[in-house]
């Protein structure tokens, strides 16, 4: 990872895919993603970049993603009742789902946020 993205992770930022020409309430396609994190730890920057590259890969062109720092903002944890970080929200679509962990396991991320499979072909 950079310098550049290691800046990324911060409280309340947020990162969306180059898609602005829709309008996000009426797109049933649209997933709107809060990753929890702790400060810049290595797992913490592990799980941003595994975001990333998951979004690109499975929800390209509909998503945007917030990061959330409890260190700089611990109180933003009871909205979501986070008890452990990284922690992967996804707000929308709904229901809520949670994912814990830096997100290595891609096939077990894709299954907790209910990711449906690509069509193989």
């Amino acid at each position: 990872m950079s310098a550049a993205d290691t800046s990324d992770i911060a409280g309340g930022d947020r990162h969306q895919s180059e898609c602005d020409g829709h309008d996000r309430e009426e797109d049933q396609d649209w997933w709107y993603l809060r990753l929890y994190v702790a400060g810049q730890s290595a797992k913490s920057l592990r799980a941003f970049a595994n975001l990333k590259n998951l979004c690109e890969e499975h929800l390209a062109g509909h998503y945007e993603i917030e990061i959330i720092d409890l260190i700089d903002n611990p109180a933003l944890a009871g909205g979501d009742d986070i008890l452990a970080v990284p922690t992967l929200v996804r707000r929308l679509p709904p229901p809520l789902r949670k994912v814990i962990g830096d997100l290595s396991d891609t096939e077990r991320v894709l299954v907790g946020l209910r990711v449906a499979p690509e069509s193989s072909t």
